[in-house]
C-alpha cells in the first residue's frame, strides 16, 4: 500500500538505499585495513567462520573474499563469474564496493536483463558496469568465450556456480589463470568421495522443470512420488569437494577453506600466500551440523543417480 503513496523517485531512492547501502562500503574498507594491519603485525589471523558476512552473496562468501584479498593483495581486480550476474553473486560486492572489473556469463536472458538493470541503478557501477554475457557454458566453448571478451592470462578471481557440469568446465579452463577460485560443491558426499555428475552439455538442475508425471491420463502433482523426483533433482548436480580438491591440485591450487554451511569452497593458487593461507584438509569443511545432515539425509536422495569417479 505504501508504494501507491510514495512518489516513484522517492520509492526508488528508498529501494536503492537498502539494496546499495553506502555505509557498508566504508565499514568494509576499515575492516580490510584491519586485516592488513593484523598481518603486518604478525598477529593471529581470524578463521573463515569469523570473517563471514553477506552483502550480496548468498551466504558468507562476501566476507571471506574480502578477507582473502586483504591478506593476499590484488593484481588487476578482474573477476569472472560463471552463472551469475543478477546482482546477488559472489563477485558483486567486490565490483560494487571495491572497484573491481567483472565479467559474468549466464544462460538465462531474463537473468542477464535483471543484472543489467541492477548495475545500471547502482551509483558505483552505472558509469562502468560489469560485462554480462548470455551464453550456455560448456567445456568446449568456455575458453573461446573468455578470449572473445578480452579475458586471458592472470586474473584475481574466478567464481564457478553452474549447479551442473562445474567440474568439467573448471578442468577445461586454460585461457585465464585466476589467483583465487570460489566454487560450489555438492556436500552430500562428504570430504573423501571424489565424484562428479557425467559430462552433459545440456544438463539443467531445476526441480521446477521436472517432467510432468502421468497416471491414467491425469497429471500427478504434489504427490509423494513427485516429491521424490524433485528431491533427486535438487540434490543431483556438480561434484564433491574431494573431486574439486584433486582437480585443483592438478591445476596448481590448494583448498584454503569454505563457508560454514559447506556450499562454497575457496582455492588459492600455489605459490600465493601459503604463509598466511595454508592448505586445509577437506574434513575441515564438514564440521557444521548442516553438513552432517547433508551427508546422511540428502545423500540418500541421489546415491542411486549416475556419478563418475575421478
Amino acid at each position: 500500500r505504501t508504494s501507491h503513496v510514495i512518489s516513484h523517485p522517492l520509492r526508488q531512492a528508498l529501494e536503492d538505499f537498502f539494496v546499495f547501502p553506502r555505509s557498508n562500503k566504508a565499514a568494509q574498507v576499515l575492516l580490510s585495513m584491519q586485516y592488513k594491519k593484523m598481518l603486518a603485525l604478525h598477529l593471529p589471523m581470524p578463521k573463515f567462520e569469523d570473517v563471514e558476512f553477506r552483502a550480496y552473496s548468498q551466504f558468507g562468501e562476501d566476507g571471506i573474499l574480502l578477507y582473502l584479498f586483504s591478506v593476499l593483495g590484488t593484481t588487476n581486480k578482474r573477476c569472472v563469474e560463471i552463472c551469475g550476474g543478477g546482482g546477488y553473486d559472489n563477485t558483486a560486492n567486490l565490483i560494487i564496493n571495491h572497484g573491481w572489473n567483472g565479467l559474468f556469463f549466464e544462460g538465462s536472458e531474463s537473468h542477464i536483463q535483471r543484472g543489467q538493470q541492477f548495475y545500471a541503478r547502482c551509483a558505483d557501477t552505472k558509469v562502468w558496469p560489469p560485462k554480462l554475457v548470455q551464453a550456455w557454458i560448456t567445456a568446449e566453448n568456455i575458453n573461446g568465450l573468455l578470449e572473445q571478451q578480452g579475458y586471458s592470462g592472470e586474473i584475481d578471481l574466478l567464481s564457478l556456480d553452474m549447479d551442473g557440469v562445474d567440474y568439467w568446465v573448471w578442468q577445461a579452463i586454460e585461457s585465464i589463470s585466476p589467483r583465487v577460485v570460489v566454487l560450489e560443491y555438492n556436500n552430500v558426499w562428504g570430504p573423501d568421495v571424489a565424484v562428479t555428475i557425467p559430462y552433459e552439455t545440456s544438463f539443467v538442475k531445476d526441480s521446477n522443470n521436472i517432467p510432468v508425471l502421468l497416471a491414467h491420463g491425469r497429471r500427478v502433482v504434489n504427490t509423494f512420488v513427485g516429491k521424490q523426483i524433485a528431491d533427486r533433482v535438487d540434490n543431483y548436480f556438480g561434484a564433491s569437494l574431494a573431486a574439486f580438491v584433486k582437480l585443483g591440485k592438478q591445476k596448481g591450487y590448494r583448498l584454503v577453506g569454505c563457508e560454514r554451511y559447506g556450499f562454497n569452497a575457496f582455492f588459492v593458487k600455489c605459490g600465493v600466500g601459503e604463509e598466511v593461507l595454508p592448505e586445509v584438509a577437506s574434513s575441515a569443511c564438514f564440521t557444521h551440523p548442516y553438513t552432517q545432515y547433508a551427508m546422511t539425509v540428502r545423500r540418500q536422495k541421489v546415491i542411486d543417480n549416475e556419478w563418475v569417479k575421478v
